[in-house]
């Protein structure tokens, strides 16, 4: 994951640093995780409860994934939540 964009960090009044979380870049990372898996989108579906088409979505940014797909597809790819999110 580390050819990955960064999150946009900046300084907040006291010093610390914040992390701006922007969809676009989780967006980037969702469907980078899943082209680099090399897994089939009818697998991934399939181990999901959800339609190819779902997957294909979620890789060209027109919709993401429900907070529970979310979580089972970082399950099923081995990924970390928290990169994903830029929370890391």
């Amino acid at each position: 994951m580390s050819q990955w964009v960064i999150c946009q960090q900046e300084n907040d009044l006291s010093g610390k640093i914040i992390i701006m979380i922007n969809i676009e870049q989780i967006r980037a990372r969702i469907a980078e995780a899943i082209k680099q898996s090399g897994l089939p989108y009818k697998e991934i579906a399939n181990r999901l409860g959800i339609k190819p088409t779902q997957i294909s979505s979620y890789i060209h940014g027109r919709k993401m994934p429900a907070l529970d797909t979310l979580a089972n597809l970082c399950v099923i790819l081995d990924l970390d939540a928290n990169e994903i999110l830029c929370v890391k």
